[in-house]
């Protein structure tokens, strides 16, 4: 009897399947527009799938170059290499400096040999850049001949910016040279907090759940002219479950095609990955390779699903030999069991309300509340569309056409609008829950962007001696309008293992009113600085001095070389002057000198620290201050001072929300627009035959924006209101204060609706077409 019965269900979803590929011009219609709509949401979720191993190739890649593999002895196996990123246009420039120190030497990643000195070797990216017009303002930064190119093993991504040079003057032992015997990552992985596990965890729910919506939606296209096809089945003796059966062969037949869509569409979109610019580093092709277990999932789940939805949504239809049932007004929709899923995604979520910051949130019992809180929409929002518009009457002609068609035939307009209010709905709780956790991966700096724009460290090779002319040459930079060089050290209270340090600075004048406030100041003046607490918590103070005070310049310790400490005594009648932050925020504290106030100091002991300011009416000031920067001593570290300091990972986080709601995004529009033009297909004779009666176009125009907005309309507020508690409940359980950014509110629910009135708007064309009277004709 079984087998009887599984054969059966066989014969009638292959007769389906046959239907949707054999049932004249009307038949190809939907099954392509079915299949476009499913294949459009197959690629996105492919993607997906295939994101997180690209980024674990190039986690992979950047491991392989690493340089961990310290080492204090050289010989013939060992590579001194030098890091000296820059920056160029806000893109990270790799650089590195190498020596090989024997013929066995490790070979970098993706080099076939070493440069030699005064060569290079570049990643394409870099060398299409140098060849471009662009290329000419970072030219004077790479004094090196290009003879090589690295390959994609050494890359993290096509659009990486990155060099190796050849160096003769690089030595072990000097500040940013390390001495390795080979490359790779040794380190253990610092595990991810959390938060950022959560966040990353509602990301992928948020976004994939309205591609689920939309593919559901998708395999329902033409279902009215399918039903009025069933008819003729029945008239002919099928009984009513073997009509649901080919019915739902038909959508499987859409579905199955959408599949085969879906793969065109990632391997094409896959292609083209290298030329777009994912992420700041691009992500190579052969990188998205979707996980094998997740793609037979998405190819066995769309079909599946596909029959599913079809005889779940057809449990109401009934369909007769001489016509369908759902032409009357359909039963109305009980709203009980349609709160039985947002109440037990809140029980599932509500345990995790207070749990301990660093302990990790069960992943599966979050997505599933997550999941079941926002289906609980699509549930939701037919009985609340249904709801009101029950209660909606007079108006203008416009106005009672859509009110009579949504009264009729709600669920048709709605189920484009469940994506739309799922997606929303989920960019308001991420949104509220990013908010409410970015205070804890972004900082400020305490740095004064009006003062000093990039802050240049000098390693201890560069010789003190050297840094007026270093100043001097940065001086006279395109752009450059003040330079300021600060030099520090710290002195000991004893000659040998100091129980105490403090800090001295050393600059002239001009720059020494960049760290105190000085009434008066003359070469050879000393300054005992105090550190107002109030000014800033970054702060070095540390001990202050005291006048008359015994100190030790270069105090030996045990780690110290054999250089002889040097001793200094304190003026009696230093003064004390109030401190003043730095450019970068820092409160510094004890003793500040003029240099001929001091005795001369051995080399090296000595930090120098320079900082720019820059006339940002000047174009491209900022890179002429790093060529300048690079031309002065190639071992100098220019770094961008920033008001806000962002975890790297929190902003990686909030780099790939963006491109997958872009994506998404993309989605929805393209699929609203498949959707529409489905539905005006399906009315295309009655609206030609209400232009025929003298109805205007205008009118139906306007009745087409209103059968849009008024489930638009209520389908945003649903969506507001979930997502609004979705994040009150993400917010909980992440330990924050209940909040939310209401302009960012505003501002989701702004472009949600902003994509139905574009999609609306392109529809409205085709809408004119099939306003004619040749809409009328039939086979």
């Amino acid at each position: 009897m079984s087998a009887n019965r599984g054969t059966s269900w066989a014969h009638d979803l292959v007769m389906g399947a046959r239907f949707s590929v054999t049932g004249g011009r009307e038949g190809w219609t939907r099954t392509l527009l079915t299949a476009v709509g499913v294949g459009l949401g197959v690629a996105l979720l492919l993607f997906t799938t295939a994101i997180p191993g690209a980024i674990g190739a190039r986690t992979d890649r950047a491991d392989t170059r690493n340089t961990y593999t310290v080492t204090e002895q050289a010989g013939d196996d060992t590579l001194l290499i030098a890091q000296n990123d820059s920056t160029f246009h806000e893109r990270n420039v790799v650089s590195r400096l190498v020596r090989p120190q024997g013929d066995e030497a490790p070979l970098p990643p993706g080099l076939s040999r070493f440069p030699g000195p005064g060569e290079m070797m570049v990643s394409p990216a870099l060398a299409a850049l140098l060849d471009s017009s662009e290329g000419k303002l970072l030219e004077p930064r790479l004094p090196y001949k290009n003879v090589g190119t690295i390959g994609e093993e050494g890359l993290i991504g096509p659009h990486e910016l990155a060099y190796y040079a050849g160096s003769s003057t690089i030595e072990a032992g000097e500040d940013f040279v390390q001495q390795i015997d080979g490359f790779g990552d040794t380190q253990p992985k610092e595990p991810w907090d959390p938060v950022l596990v959560l966040l990353v965890l509602i990301i992928f729910v948020v976004l994939l759940l309205p591609v689920a919506v939309f593919i559901a939606a998708a395999v329902r296209f033409g279902g009215e002219r399918r039903d009025r096809r069933l008819a003729a089945l029945r008239l002919i003796g099928a009984d009513g479950a073997t009509t649901r059966r080919i019915a739902a062969g038909e959508a499987l037949g859409g579905a199955v095609l959408g599949l085969f869509v879906g793969l065109v569409l990632f391997f094409a979109g896959r292609q083209l990955t290298d030329q777009v610019g994912i992420l700041e580093t691009g992500i190579y092709p052969s990188d998205l390779n979707p996980s094998l277990m997740l793609t037979l999932l998405v190819a066995v789940a769309v079909p599946i699903a596909s029959v599913a939805v079809t005889l779940f949504t057809m449990r109401g239809v009934v369909i007769e030999p001489l016509g369908v049932v759902r032409v009357s007004r359909p039963p109305r929709r009980r709203l009980w069991w349609r709160l039985v899923m947002p109440l037990a995604g809140l029980a599932l979520l509500y345990p995790m309300i207070g749990q301990d910051e660093d302990e990790q949130f069960n992943q599966w019992q979050v997505a599933g509340g997550v999941v079941l809180l926002l289906v609980g929409i699509t549930a939701l929002l037919p009985w609340l569309v249904e709801f009101a518009v029950s209660r909606l009457g007079g108006g203008s002609v416009s106005w009672q056409l859509a009110v009579r068609r949504l009264q009729l035939s709600s669920g048709i307009a709605v189920r484009p609008v469940n994506g739309i209010a799922v997606a929303v709905a989920g960019a308001i709780a991420l949104q509220s829950l990013f908010t409410g956790v970015e205070s804890q991966y972004t900082k400020p700096t305490g740095a004064d962007l009006e003062r000093a724009q990039l802050q240049v460290l000098a390693p201890s090779q560069v010789a003190g001696s050297r840094m007026p002319k270093i100043v001097e040459h940065i001086s006279s930079a395109t752009g450059v309008k003040h330079v300021v060089s600060l030099a520090s050290t710290e002195l000991g209270d004893k000659a040998r293992n100091p129980d105490s340090f403090i800090r001295l600075t050393v600059a002239d004048c001009v720059s020494l009113r960049e760290i105190a406030r000085l009434s008066t100041c003359e070469d050879g003046d000393v300054f005992l600085l105090r550190p107002d607490p109030k000014l800033s918590e970054l702060s070095d103070a540390g001990p202050s001095a005291k006048p008359g005070q015994k100190a030790f310049l270069n105090p030996l310790t045990d780690d110290t070389a054999a250089l002889e400490a040097v001793a200094w005594t304190v003026p009696a009648d230093a003064p004390a002057v109030d401190a003043r932050p730095d450019p970068n925020g820092y409160a510094r504290g004890g003793i500040i000198a003029t240099p001929s106030a001091l005795p001369e100091l051995a080399g090296g002991i000595l930090s120098h620290t320079t900082y720019v300011t820059l006339d940002e009416s000047v174009p491209d000031a900022v890179e002429h201050a790093r060529n300048a920067i690079a031309q002065a001593d190639p071992m100098l570290v220019p770094m961008t001072l920033r008001a806000i300091q962002v975890n790297d990972r929190f902003a990686a986080v909030k780099r790939g929300l963006l491109i997958g709601s872009t994506a998404v995004l993309l989605l929805i529009g393209a699929s609203l627009f498949v959707s529409q033009m489905e539905q005006l297909r399906e009315r295309r004779k009655l609206l030609a035959a209400l232009v025929a009666f003298g109805t205007r176009r205008r009118t139906l125009g306007a009745s087409v924006l209103w059968q849009t907005a008024v489930p638009i309309l209520l389908g945003l507020t649903l969506a507001c209101t979930t997502g609004l508690a979705l994040g009150a409940v993400l917010l909980r359980m992440v330990g924050r204060p209940v909040s939310f950014d209401w302009g960012s509110v505003a501002a989701m629910t702004g472009i949600g609706a902003a994509v139905v009135l574009a999609v609306t708007a392109l529809s409205l064309p085709p809408l004119w077409r099939m306003m004619r009277p040749e809409g009328l004709r039939t086979e």
